[in-house]
C-alpha cells in the first residue's frame, strides 16, 4: 500500500512539474512582440517603450515585429496561431473589438483564440491637418467640408482603426462628407499628410504630436472631454463646438489562449511595474497616453463589452471593408 501511494504521488508531481518549472524558468528565450501595425503609429511607440522594458525586466531579448495590414488582423492572426508559450504576445487597440464585426470572415475568434494579460494605456485621438488648408479651427474645416463636399480626403491607420473610428464618428455629428484613404497604419498615414496627398487625419495622439510639435502639420482639437495637458493649448472637439463628441483608445497585451496561467501570472506582473515606472509614466505621457493596468480578468471582461458597443457602431454606420 506504501509503495502504491508514493508511485502515485510521483506519478502526480511528475504531471504537475512541467508547468511549475516551465513557469519558474520563463523567459529563458527571446521573446516575439508583434506590433500589427506599421512602424511609426500609437501600437508601435508604445510597444517598443515597453518592449525595452520587458527586455530589462527580463534579462532575454525582446524583439519587435512590425506585421501591419487589414487593421491590424494579420497580426493578430499571426499572434493567435503561435504556439500558447508566452513567447510570442501582441500590442493591439480598440481596433482587436471592432475587427469582430467589421470583418466577417476573420481567420481568429478574438473571445477564444487570443488570452487577454492587460490593457496598458488609454489615449485620446487629435484632428490634424496638413498646414496647406485653409482652417484654423474645427469651424473653419466644418465650412470648408460643407462647401466642398467629398473633396477633402483623410487618412487612418486602416479600416476599423482608432483613427477611422473617429474620424467616422466626427462625419456623422457634423454631418459632412469626408473621403476616406485607408493605409497599413498610421505611420504611413501620416507620412502622406505631412506630404499634403491628404488634407486631414483623426490621428492617435502618440503619432502625431511629433509632426505637430515640429509644425508639419497642424492640430485642431483633441477627441476628448478634457484638454491633454501635453497639449494645453489645443481644445476639445467639444469646446470647438461639435457637440457630444467624446472618444478615445485603448491599448493592451494579450498572447495565444492555452499559453499556461503560471506565464500569463508571470507576463502580467511584470507589465504592472512596467507601467508603473516613473520612465514609462514621462515616455507615455509625452505621447498623451495614460498608462493603465488591468488583471487579465479584468481585460477579457472589457474586451467583450467592446465587441458588443462597436459592433453596434459598425452595423449603423454601415462600415465595410473593400
Amino acid at each position: 500500500m506504501r509503495r502504491l501511494v508514493l508511485s502515485m504521488l510521483c506519478a502526480a508531481l511528475a504531471v504537475g512539474f512541467p508547468v511549475a518549472s516551465y513557469a519558474q524558468a520563463y523567459p529563458s528565450k527571446p521573446i516575439r512582440f508583434i506590433v500589427p501595425f506599421a512602424p511609426g503609429g500609437g501600437n508601435d511607440i508604445l510597444g517598443r517603450v515597453i518592449a525595452v522594458k520587458l527586455h530589462e525586466s527580463f534579462g532575454v531579448s525582446v524583439v519587435v515585429d512590425n506585421r501591419g495590414g487589414a487593421g491590424g488582423t494579420i497580426g493578430t492572426d499571426i499572434l493567435a496561431k503561435s504556439p500558447p508559450d508566452g513567447y510570442t504576445v501582441l500590442i493591439n487597440n480598440v481596433s482587436l473589438a471592432v475587427n469582430v464585426t467589421l470583418y466577417p470572415k476573420l481567420p481568429y475568434d478574438t473571445l477564444k483564440d487570443l488570452e487577454p494579460v492587460s490593457l496598458v494605456g488609454r489615449q485620446p485621438n487629435i484632428l490634424v491637418v496638413h498646414p496647406s488648408l485653409p482652417a484654423k479651427t474645427v469651424k473653419d474645416l466644418i465650412a470648408l467640408a460643407r462647401a466642398k463636399p467629398g473633396q477633402l480626403t483623410y487618412g487612418s491607420g486602416g479600416i476599423g482603426s482608432s483613427s477611422h473610428l473617429s474620424a467616422e464618428l466626427l462625419k456623422l455629428i457634423a454631418k459632412v462628407d469626408l473621403v476616406h484613404v485607408p493605409y497599413k497604419g498610421m505611420g504611413p498615414a501620416l507620412v502622406d499628410l505631412v506630404a499634403g496627398q491628404t488634407q486631414l487625419c483623426m490621428a492617435t495622439m502618440a503619432s502625431a504630436l511629433p509632426h505637430v510639435k515640429s509644425g508639419r502639420i497642424r492640430a485642431l482639437a483633441v477627441s476628448t472631454a478634457q484638454r491633454v495637458s501635453v497639449v494645453p493649448d489645443v481644445p476639445t472637439m467639444i469646446e470647438a463646438g461639435i457637440r457630444d463628441f467624446d472618444y478615445s483608445t485603448w491599448y493592451g497585451i494579450v498572447v495565444p489562449a492555452g499559453t499556461p496561467q503560471p506565464v500569463i501570472a508571470r507576463l502580467h506582473g511584470e507589465l504592472v511595474k512596467v507601467l508603473a515606472t516613473q520612465d514609462v509614466k514621462e515616455k507615455f505621457n509625452a505621447q498623451g497616453v495614460d498608462p493603465a493596468s488591468t488583471t487579465p480578468q479584468e481585460f477579457r471582461a472589457y474586451l467583450k463589452s467592446e465587441v458588443d458597443k462597436w459592433a453596434k457602431v459598425v452595423k449603423a454606420s454601415g462600415m465595410k471593408v473593400n
